[in-house]
């Protein structure tokens, strides 16, 4: 399936920049890379087919993800990260599948229904958005073999949801982290990138097999600039991190992915 235009539509590059940096900013509040936010500007301001904003919004996730790696080892060092190797590997062989076949289905699907899919998967994770962050707990809900089978289980459906929307998954990586293993959450919030790198990477090959995959090189600049302005607002709204109370801030932020899925749905 391509989802190419033959005529390219002229979009602002300022404009760009603003969004990518308002929507790094709002990321950055959460401790995510904004992709979440970014993908419904794609599709409704700049209106770019939904495949081509999800491609889009994947290369820019992996600029912001391979950025936010090295932002947050002074908080949680590599070696704290490399010491949890087996739970990485355990999310990873769940999650590496998902994201080939999720991106392959993306490809498949008529924009129509492409438009739909995404706009409940983002009803869905703004409740995650509400929930998965009031955790607090650093118990495992269950132990033994039981967290090994469960990891690559929701690794594959993290990876799935990754490459529908382009977004790293940390939305939905860190609750697991956390429930799933016992993982505190600032640790969580590491270690969530370290399964999301390479499983878009997977999911990001997967797309290059598809047509649409040329939007990359005919909006490179759009791109560039866009994920400029990403990482720029994630660093400052990282900065911005406590002043705003989560009480306020998490509903807000829900209420916008609840409106954005609304836009997306009347795209269809």
């Amino acid at each position: 399936m391509s989802a190419a235009t033959d005529t390219p539509v002229p979009r602002s590059l300022p404009a760009a920049f603003c969004g990518g940096t308002l929507i790094g900013g709002l990321g950055g509040l959460i401790g995510l890379g904004g992709a979440e936010f970014r993908l419904p500007l794609l599709i409704g301001l700049f209106r770019f087919p939904a495949l081509e904003a999800v491609i889009l919004n994947k290369a820019m996730s992996l600029v912001v993800v391979v950025t936010a790696i090295p932002f947050r080892s002074g908080t949680v060092p590599f070696g704290a990260v490399a010491g949890h190797w087996p739970i990485i590997l355990n999310l990873l062989a769940g999650s590496l599948l998902g994201a080939w076949l999720g991106a392959g289905w993306t490809t498949r699907l008529r924009s129509e229904t492409l438009h739909k899919v995404i706009a409940a998967m983002l009803v869905a994770i703004a409740v995650v958005l509400v929930l998965g962050h009031q955790l607090t707990s650093s118990q495992a809900l269950v132990t033994g073999p039981a967290p090994l089978v469960a990891g690559v289980i929701a690794g594959f459906i993290i990876g799935i949801v990754a490459a529908l929307l382009g977004v790293a998954g940390g939305e939905l990586l860190i609750p697991t982290l956390v429930l799933l293993f016992g993982v505190d959450i600032k640790l969580a919030g590491s270690l969530s990138l370290a399964v999301s790198l390479p499983t878009m990477l997977v999911g990001f090959t997967r797309y290059s097999l598809d047509d649409s995959f040329f939007a990359i090189t005919r909006n490179r600049l759009f791109l560039v600039i866009m994920a400029i302005g990403s990482i720029a607002g994630t660093f400052l709204g990282g900065m911005l991190l406590g002043l705003v109370p989560d009480a306020l801030l998490l509903p807000a932020l829900a209420l916008i992915l609840l409106i954005s899925a609304v836009n997306v749905w009347r795209h269809a």
